[in-house]
């Protein structure tokens, strides 16, 4: 018999996580394809604090159990996150799937995690004992591994509130709607005044958990379009090396092949 509680405040939510039987879940669009019949939930869509959307002078704050749907909805979402949430699924599982979960799941395919991990976000973690602001790119430890400890909630995305407006987002699939990524890229090349201030690059479904090749990026950090030209070379033979793709229902090469184009093509729109 399945067994559910639905916190109805944050507080309420933390107590209840210190019960280790309880599985947090929003809209369980993950937990519906395995349903177990034994199973204790912490159903959290009642929760007010993770169900908002605020700014603050930094960051765009992202409640865990905000619907895909209500992302794409709200005013304040960079288009960047709108156009990889609307790329998942179908509106009924956008409808009910949160990015709390999507994060949560530990997938390398996760669309909306690829792009809190090329803005860089952050994750704010809650327990009784108190919070954690962990980068994102720090929360996976592994395929299906999390920074995340037992008594913990993910309660809020923190996203950057600038910097985001010249990006390039592909989803590789099987076929155009209902995809689940072959390949997902995603590029940000905040340019100011001539210069590079920010270049950020993220693969999904490539490796056992989404990467995020930071050093590398640094590279063209601060360089004028004509001195990142120079270093192209050396980039993106930096970026092959590291690049190592894991066999999956597509083969390596084809994987690496896209990632190095998908790279490829979005210096090339930079007039890299």
């Amino acid at each position: 018999m399945v067994t559910s509680f639905t916190p109805r405040s944050l507080d309420e939510a933390i107590r209840l996580r210190q019960k280790p039987e309880l599985t947090p879940y929003t809209g369980g669009t993950d937990l519906m394809v395995n349903p177990n019949e034994d199973a204790s939930y912490l159903f959290l869509h009642r929760v007010p604090e993770m169900k908002r959307i605020v700014e603050d002078g930094e960051y765009i704050r992202f409640g865990a159990a905000c619907t895909y749907t209500e992302v794409i909805k709200h005013p304040l979402t960079p288009n960047i996150l709108k156009e990889a949430c609307l790329k998942i699924a179908a509106p009924a599982i956008r409808n009910a799937g949160s990015i709390g979960g999507n994060i949560a799941n530990g997938s390398p395919k996760a669309d909306s995690a690829l792009i809190f991990m090329v803005a860089d976000a952050k994750l704010r973690l809650c327990s009784a004992g108190g919070e954690r602001l962990v980068p994102i790119k720090d929360f996976y430890l592994g395929r299906k591994k999390l920074d995340l400890r037992p008594d913990e909630l993910l309660v809020e995305v923190l996203m950057p509130r600038h910097g985001l407006d010249n990006y390039y987002h592909v989803k590789v699939g099987a076929r155009n709607a209902l995809a689940i990524s072959r390949v997902s890229f995603a590029g940000i090349m905040d340019i100011e005044d001539g210069k590079i201030r920010r270049c950020a690059t993220a693969f999904g479904a490539v490796s056992d958990v989404i990467i995020r090749l930071d050093q590398i990026d640094q590279m063209l950090d601060g360089k004028t379009i004509s001195e990142a030209k120079e270093l192209k070379s050396a980039y993106l033979s930096a970026m092959d090396e590291a690049i190592v793709p894991i066999r999956g229902r597509v083969g390596i090469e084809y994987r690496k092949d896209v990632c190095m184009n998908l790279l490829r093509d979005f210096l090339e729109v930079n007039g890299i």
